[in-house]
Order: structure tokens, then C-alpha cells, then sequence
């Protein structure tokens, strides 16, 4: 690596996406890693790290430099694994527009907002026992019930196998150890059992839903081939939906419990006028982005502030830390409900835009307005019975218990 000015190439900041205690609140490390060392080393398990809004923004955007063909998790992408076929999140343009298309009809603006009265009833179902009862719990009660519902309704698997199939994902996620990476090496293997017998009967049994949808579907692929999917990508098509469709969401639902707590005067105004809650959730996606952290292939050599970053390097996109850098969101560490947002990079940016974006503003949107309309006279967060969940790809609570007011 070429040699930095001498002020960014002393600094003693460190960082490195498997240690708990950086984890527990990582946000002013990455205030370091931005003031002092905007593009970041780490020896230890070798990948470069950007903490800036400005770098995060083009590198998301540039997908022929910063690649996620080999994988957007940097122990995944350290590993060097064969990506299975229908792993969109892991793959470039064109296969990944092509693939990616095949999913456009069921994520479009009129067919999420269609889903609103069933997102609602989920909410519903799960907070009406709880009235009345002094509390909540964020995650068990409702992060980890509604977005399983949500994604198992679209995708067609049955309510009485989601919370296996959930509980299998999230064991599959967490990092077992502090300090160190976890990934299985059969990772193109490791779900698809979870889906097989889905798959197969939905193969025989069409339905009105996702899976049907990909098993049905033709297309042209990149060699100008009409074909329909094979059962292999289908599986990871499945598998891939299912894991982002549940994890991300249950995030942002269990920060929407702190952060409000933790705010109570603007937790008050949400109470008392409803029309804030869609800027709510944009401040807490930006805020505590569920999603933090992005690896890329480097596919050719880039400099970033007067250092080389060699072709073949894993470098990290730090989106959460890109989303409080004061440079694009003045006072980035203060939270604030009614700040005026152009845009954010918690779901990415350009080509690997998060397709269920819209899905996710709207689960967070009616979770938070049917926890109001229940308890609005707000919550205190329980912290001898909170639980973070440790993972290297997404950020926040295990268990979130609140006392109600």
C-alpha cells in the first residue's frame, strides 16, 4: 500500500467488523476512520474499509471496480467459494439485470402497497394480546413475527414452517465467537434443504406467489438463450429472499423501539401527528442502519486519498458510518425525526440497489404506527433484558424488551 500523509498514517484507530465490544457502538471508531483515515487497512484480515458518504456513494455506484461477484460479505469474499446460480445479491451486470428483472413484477410500487392490509393485520395479530399488559418485546414480539409473515406470504411457505425456517437463518448468521469470522464453507449448500420440498411441490402445485412465479418464468439470458430457471437457482432465489426479506427489517423495527426511547419528546410528536412517521423511518435507516457494512471485489487498481488499493483487495463499504458523516448530513450523530433527507445509502446505491427497499419502508412505517396506536404513550427499553445480536452483515437487537408508559 502506498504511504499516506504522515497525520492519517500514525493514527492508532482501529477497526474490524468481528470484534463485540467495536460492535456494542461503533459509530465513533468510524468518526476516527472518516476524520483520520478515510480509507482504512486492516492487517489482520487484510481488506481496505471507506467510511466517507462521498466514497461509499460512488463506490456503490461503480459495480465494474468494486464487484460483488464474489460475494458482498468480506469473510465470503475471503473465502474464494464457487457462487451458487440465482444468488443475485452476488452477482454484476448483465447477469444480475436480467436475474433481477425476473423479480420486478412482484416488488413494484402498486403490488407493496397492495400488501399494506395484510402487513397491518400481521402487526395486528401480534400486539393486540400485549395490551394493556405494561410491555414489549421489539424483536420477539414483533420484528421477528411480521417480516417472516410478510416475505412467507410472497414467496408461498406455509405459516407453520416460517419460524423454523427463520430461526435456521439467523443461527446461520450469527458470529459465534468475538473476533473471528464463522462462515460455513458450504455455503452454496447450507439453506437449500430448508426449501427443497417447497420448491418441488410448488413445481407440480402453481400458486399465486414468488416461488411459482420463478419457477414459471422465461427469459433471455446473457447468451441469448430462452430458458427458464434451474432448480438450483430457483433454490438460492428462494433462499437469498427469505434471509433479507426476514433479517434487515427485524433490524430496523428493533432500533425503531431504542432510538424512540431513547428520544421521548420526538417518540411524543410521532404519538401526536402520524404524517411524521414515513420521514421517521427514513432518519432511522440513515441513523442505525440495519445493514452496515458491504464488501467488494476490487477488480482493477484505485486510488483512494493518496493510496493505492491493488486489484484483487477486499475493501469495505461502511454504509452506516457513511450515513452519519457530517460532510452530507450536517450533525450526522444527532437524531432527528423531522431532518430533511435527499438520500441515504442504506440500502445501497445504483445497480445493487436493495429491491425490497420499498417493502422494507413499509413494514417499518405500519409497525411503528400500530405500536402507536397501542401504546402511545411511549416505552423505556429494558436494558437488563436487551440482547445485541452479533453478526458481520447486519446490525441490531436479538431481544428488545420495553416497559410501557
Amino acid at each position: 500500500m502506498a504511504q499516506a500523509d504522515t497525520a492519517v498514517a500514525e493514527s492508532d484507530v482501529y477497526y474490524d467488523p468481528y470484534d463485540f465490544a467495536i460492535d456494542e457502538d461503533p459509530y465513533p471508531v468510524w468518526k476516527r476512520l472518516r476524520d483520520e483515515q478515510p480509507l482504512y487497512y486492516n492487517d489482520k484480515f487484510d481488506f481496505f474499509a471507506l467510511s466517507r458518504f462521498t466514497d461509499v456513494d460512488k463506490c456503490s455506484a461503480d459495480w465494474r471496480t468494486y464487484s460483488s461477484a464474489k460475494g458482498t460479505v468480506l469473510e465470503l469474499v475471503k473465502a474464494n467459494l464457487d457462487i451458487p446460480p440465482g444468488s443475485i445479491i452476488f452477482e454484476d451486470p448483465p447477469a444480475h439485470t436480467i436475474h433481477r428483472g425476473l423479480l420486478a413484477r412482484v416488488f413494484r410500487p402498486k403490488a407493496i402497497a397492495d400488501l399494506e392490509p395484510k402487513v397491518r393485520q400481521y402487526c395486528a395479530d401480534a400486539l393486540d394480546p400485549l395490551t394493556g399488559s405494561g410491555g414489549l418485546d421489539f424483536i420477539g414480539d414483533l420484528g421477528a413475527f411480521m417480516p417472516m409473515r410478510t416475505i412467507g406470504l410472497l414467496l408461498g411457505i406455509p405459516e407453520a414452517d416460517q419460524e423454523r425456517i427463520r430461526d435456521h437463518i439467523d443461527e446461520g448468521l450469527k458470529l459465534k465467537e468475538d473476533g473471528e469470522p464463522t462462515l460455513a464453507a458450504d455455503f452454496g449448500t447450507m439453506q437449500n434443504e430448508l426449501f427443497a420440498d417447497y420448491i418441488d411441490w410448488r413445481a407440480k402445485h402453481p400458486s399465486d406467489d414468488l416461488m411459482t412465479e420463478l419457477l414459471q418464468a422465461e427469459f433471455e439470458d446473457v447468451d441469448g438463450a430462452r430458458r427458464k430457471l434451474s432448480r438450483e437457482e430457483v433454490l438460492n432465489y428462494v433462499n437469498l429472499l427469505a434471509a433479507a426479506g426476514n433479517e434487515t427489517t427485524t433490524r430496523l423495527i428493533g432500533w425503531t423501539g431504542k432510538v424512540l426511547a431513547e428520544h421521548p419528546d420526538q417518540l411524543a410528536a410521532l404519538s401526536a401527528d402520524r404524517s411524521l412517521v414515513p420521514n421517521a423511518i427514513e432518519e432511522l435507516l440513515r441513523y442505525e442502519s440495519p445493514s452496515p457494512v458491504q464488501a467488494r471485489y476490487v477488480t482493477a487498481d484505485v486510488e483512494h486519498h493518496g493510496q493505492t488499493v491493488p486489484a484483487g483487495s477486499v475493501i469495505l463499504l461502511l454504509t452506516a458510518s457513511a450515513n452519519r458523516d457530517d460532510r452530507q448530513f450536517p450533525d450526522g450523530d444527532r437524531f432527528d425525526i423531522r431532518r430533511k433527507i435527499v438520500r441515504h445509502v442504506a440500502f445501497g446505491y445504483g445497480a445493487h440497489l436493495c429491491l425490497g427497499a420499498s417493502l422494507a419502508r413499509l413494514e417499518g412505517r405500519v409497525a411503528l404506527d400500530e405500536v402507536l396506536n397501542r401504546f402511545p404513550n411511549g416505552w423505556r427499553v429494558d436494558y437488563d433484558n436487551a440482547v445485541q445480536a452479533r453478526t458481520s452483515t447486519v446490525r441490531g437487537w436479538e431481544r428488545l424488551p420495553v416497559f410501557t408508559n
